[in-house]
């Protein structure tokens, strides 16, 4: 049976859910979809510092209802994403990919020698919600239209929200993420042209993955009382951009 309309997708042969796999030198890592036995391991990540003082809305402690509320939302997306395609599938089996409006993986994994795995962070991919925007009119008249375009229009701004556990941060593992999911599903697929990514002024990790991924910075927005959950002070959010050549 023909499966293109889920390229470049992978699929488990023994429990048939798709991914997308790192190339070498972090082959062993994959991008999958979130499973509701991830909840132990998304509460000690959310509630480690090297994780949560770099977030911006988490709640904070964060408890078992909080992840499995947030696996239950995540979870639903990717179901739709992949329903998406397998609509795709029946109509279009013989044709080339159709443009979706979204991606069906996105929690990063290590897979160990036994095949088992562990989850190590996440990639979130959405349209541009300006969180450096504080003035509600002025958001909304930003997120609006970008909201109403169809699938596949160049001119919708995308953001990323990632985090990565601090057992493998500084690895490379969240640069070699992101280019994959950009260069496999997000621009050949969704049609993605342009991305805007935020993070705070003194993250200097997280700046320097999306400049070696050719985000280009723009400019570092001052915030007042800026207070995450956690209790952490922002004073400003670096804004960069990556646009299509």
């Amino acid at each position: 049976m023909s499966r293109s309309q889920f390229h470049p997708l992978q699929f488990n042969e023994r429990t048939g859910e798709p991914f997308l796999r790192l190339p070498s030198p972090h082959d062993n890592i994959i991008i999958t979809t979130p499973r509701m036995s991830d909840a132990p391991t998304v509460i000690a990540n959310m509630n480690n510092p090297a994780v949560y003082k770099w977030l911006d809305g988490p709640p904070f402690p964060y408890h078992a209802e909080h992840a499995d509320s947030w696996l239950e939302s995540v979870k639903k997306d990717t179901d739709v994403a992949f329903e998406e395609l397998e609509r795709a599938q029946t109509e279009h089996p013989n044709e080339p990919p159709v443009a979706v409006d979204s991606c069906p993986v996105r929690i990063i994994r290590e897979v160990h020698e036994d095949g088992t795995d562990v989850l190590l962070g996440d990639v979130m991919f959405v349209r541009e919600r300006w969180p450096d925007v504080l003035d509600k009119e002025a958001k909304d008249a930003l997120a609006k239209p970008n909201s109403e375009r169809p699938a596949g229009d160049p001119e919708i701004i995308w953001c990323i929200g990632d985090y990565i556990a601090p057992s493998h941060q500084g690895k490379g593992i969240m640069t070699a993420a992101i280019k994959t999911l950009m260069n496999e599903w997000w621009i050949p697929r969704m049609g993605v042209r342009q991305i805007r990514a935020e993070t705070f002024d003194d993250n200097v990790g997280s700046r320097r993955v999306f400049e070696k991924l050719g985000f280009v910075y723009e400019k570092t927005v001052p915030l007042e009382n800026k207070f995450l959950n956690s209790g952490r002070k922002i004073s400003g959010m670096d804004i960069l951009w990556w646009r299509a050549e």
